[in-house]
């Protein structure tokens, strides 16, 4: 029951009509009983100081942040946490007493979808597909993480090395084209395989990352952030190749029950966030 106690938390961005997070927050907030309701806000992209001060005025608890406000959403704040200041993107907001903390609990969400199914990436040899939005995120997960070395393959190399050269301070990191013999050469090291890439995303089920299955050593994991459908071609291909496999779902919860912990302190449901998601994707 929603009373004049009840704390606010949502997610803000442009669009924000289709999220599924006020779903599996809720569900998580049912479970452990406590006073909060988790909402959605739109907020027009040349208006997101104005929410972010009716943030502090109105005592918002906390807010997610979605598209297209990570970035610019961090000079709005009096705070930045260490992961978010590295990927230069904020997607949890804490009011503390009008305090706001930004952090960017992606990385603990990818880190956990590995976690949950007991895969320990420390030491092995990683390879990542694709640099998109998500990849920074993977990049600094495994680097903290302790990963013996980390290959990164994609379409278009030069656009993409900015982006490792910023990660080299932390880890020597290879940048292969994939559709070179080096690539080929890299896949049949891998121990851990992650798709970063929006390729097999629905509606475009039939697409995947040109990975060369006969060189992929079988019984490593393919981990794809992808959750829609929750067996991408990738998964599908992997399995039928031996591999363990994993995909998206656990790494969105992931970061939402980080984002909970901030919030209230509460340690949330996994479980019952898991299964509110995917009722949820099931009835979309």
């Amino acid at each position: 029951m929603i009373t004049g106690k009840t704390k606010v938390l949502a997610v803000i961005g442009n669009p924000v009509a289709h999220s599924l997070s006020p779903v599996f927050h809720n569900a998580a907030i049912r479970k452990a009983g406590i006073d909060y309701v988790y909402t959605a806000f739109p907020v027009d992209n040349n208006r997101l100081g104005e929410a972010i001060a009716g943030m502090k005025a109105m005592g918002i608890s906390g807010l997610n942040v979605t598209i297209p406000h990570k970035e610019q959403v961090m000079k709005y704040l009096d705070h930045i946490d260490k992961d978010a200041e590295i990927l230069g993107a904020v997607n949890t907001i804490v009011n503390r007493a009008g305090v706001l903390t930004g952090y960017n609990t992606d990385v603990k969400g990818f880190l956990s979808g590995m976690r949950q199914i007991g895969y320990a990436p420390k030491g092995k040899r990683a390879l990542l597909l694709g640099a998109g939005g998500a990849a920074r995120a993977i990049i600094w997960g495994l680097i903290q993480e302790g990963v013996a070395s980390l290959t990164i393959g994609v379409r278009n190399v030069p656009k993409v090395r900015p982006l490792v050269d910023y990660f080299r301070k932390y880890m020597e990191i290879s940048l292969l084209d994939w559709s070179t013999p080096a690539f080929d050469e890299a896949l049949g090291q891998a121990q851990l395989l992650v798709n970063a890439t929006p390729l097999g995303m629905y509606p475009h089920v039939d697409a995947m990352p040109p990975v060369n299955w006969d060189k992929v050593p079988k019984g490593i994991l393919a981990y794809d952030i992808i959750y829609t459908p929750a067996e991408t071609l990738f998964l599908k291909t992997a399995k039928d190749h031996g591999c363990h496999t994993l995909n998206g779902e656990n790494m969105l919860v992931g970061q939402g029950a980080e984002a909970l912990r901030l919030w209230t302190g509460i340690e949330p449901d996994i479980q019952v966030m898991t299964e509110a998601l995917r009722h949820a994707l099931e009835n979309k």
